[in-house]
């Protein structure tokens, strides 16, 4: 297939939404940009779009075309870049994703990228989704648990995150400070119950922790850290989390099986550009 000129056409059309707003990006005739649609529907042999009164909306077939245009974009954009020189601002997005309860750990990269890099837009993307990096759909993953095994992706470590058992100021004014992980009686606790858990810890709350004990049962690890500052009760957190508020008060040593790995994760196509390389060595500056 040759209709380059054609597939960036397209692939405007699709990012704008208007043949009106994609002629105008591109500086030329909007018949000049339906005719390229018909030559490019024609060389496929399938439709791109399918027309309405509100503008185009993207088939099955137009979904796989935007992310081969997007990606050749991106890669000529770059290429562009190096060609000005290495001195160049890196312009346009770049895409993160990251479960959110980690996300502080990207923030001081993310800053300092901007710093340097004021015309890029970063965009992160802190949903449970797993993004589908030869989709487009981001740059950059951060990946938590076993080491991503896609043959097209390019993974590399980050850090390890540690979790412990936590009590805050409001729960020991009521209930005491427990002196171990074993002196536990009578306390309270929150956190998942069995069936929902997905975290490093789960075995131990199977094992040591009652359903009588457990007065707050949720999943969510933005819920279980409010819950643990509001002193409801104990509860593990990130020890990341916690490191600078001397209100939350570490119950249980240090225990490697109450960790999880973080990886970076590209895909092997923009793994390379100098947009992702920059933040990835901003990201990997500041894993310690």
């Amino acid at each position: 297939m040759d209709k380059w000129a054609e597939l960036r056409t397209a692939y405007q059309v699709a990012k704008l939404g208007t043949v009106s707003a994609a002629a105008e990006a591109l500086g030329i005739h909007r018949a000049t940009v339906n005719r390229h649609i018909d030559v490019l529907e024609e060389e496929l042999g399938a439709r791109v779009f399918i027309r309405h009164a509100r503008g185009y909306t993207l088939t099955e077939l137009g979904q796989d075309v935007l992310r081969v245009a997007q990606k050749t974009e991106e890669l000529i954009d770059d290429l562009s870049g190096r060609v000005r020189g290495s001195k160049a601002l890196i312009e346009g997005e770049i895409k993160l994703t990251i479960l959110a309860p980690f996300s502080s750990l990207i923030m001081g990269a993310v800053a300092a990228f901007r710093a340097q890099n004021p015309h890029c837009r970063v965009s992160i993307d802190a949903s449970e989704d797993l993004a589908k990096l030869e989709y487009g759909e981001a740059h950059i993953a951060v990946r938590a648990g076993p080491k991503p095994d896609h043959p097209d992706y390019v993974v590399q470590p980050f850090r390890r995150i540690t979790f412990s058992l936590y009590a805050h100021d409001k729960y020991i004014e009521r209930h005491g400070l427990p002196a171990s992980e074993d002196d536990l009686e009578g306390h309270v606790f929150v956190g998942s119950s069995p069936k929902k858990a997905r975290v490093p810890f789960a075995r131990w709350m199977a094992d040591h922790v009652l359903p009588e004990q457990l007065a707050l049962d949720s999943a969510n690890r933005w819920v279980n850290y409010e819950a643990v500052a509001g002193g409801i009760g104990l509860g593990f957190l990130g020890d990341h989390d916690t490191a600078h508020d001397s209100s939350f008060h570490r119950i249980s040593s240090p225990n490697k099986a109450w960790s999880v790995a973080l990886w970076l994760v590209t895909h092997v196509d923009l793994h390379r550009t100098e947009k992702v390389q920059s933040m990835l060595g901003f990201l990997k500056s500041r894993a310690a």
